[in-house]
């Protein structure tokens, strides 16, 4: 199997382009609570500058929760800029690139090998009682 940074980056990229991507911690609680079953994939970013921030510490807290109560996969990655500059297409994004969703194809076809690599990375991760697990991403 391919790093699941990888498969982290090939499946936000194709999010991306077939506009299935929400950035920001506000405009992904208002999705998962309007629409919860939509959502496939959590991806959280914390870097040194917002570790001590316990306003975002606590929205982590909550997305996470949210999460496992209706079965979403999630991971946290520990370079947001890294993460901004694959998913940031404004300047506002780059800000808030704190949380990421992958929603599901509005069609309801699933075609995306390197999102389904990291479902099962986050099964396997969860038998192993690390319920978010860490991933690196690549380098660009």
């Amino acid at each position: 199997m391919q790093s699941p940074g990888k498969s982290l980056k090939e499946a936000l990229l194709c999010a991306q382009n077939e506009d299935r991507l929400t950035v920001g911690v506000y405009e992904s609680a208002k999705i998962m609570t309007d629409d919860p079953d939509s959502v496939s994939f959590c991806v959280l970013a914390m870097d040194e500058e917002f570790e001590c921030d316990i306003a975002l510490q606590i929205h982590f807290t909550l997305i996470q929760s949210f999460c496992f109560d209706n079965d979403i996969s999630i991971v946290r990655v520990s370079d947001m800029q890294k993460l901004a500059e694959i998913v940031g297409d404004k300047a506002e994004q780059l800000e808030d690139a704190h949380c990421v969703l992958i929603t599901n194809p509005a069609d309801g076809s699933w075609e995306d090998p390197s999102l389904e690599k990291l479902h099962l990375f986050c099964e396997e991760s969860r038998r192993l009682n690390d319920w978010v697990p860490e991933i690196s991403l690549p380098e660009r």
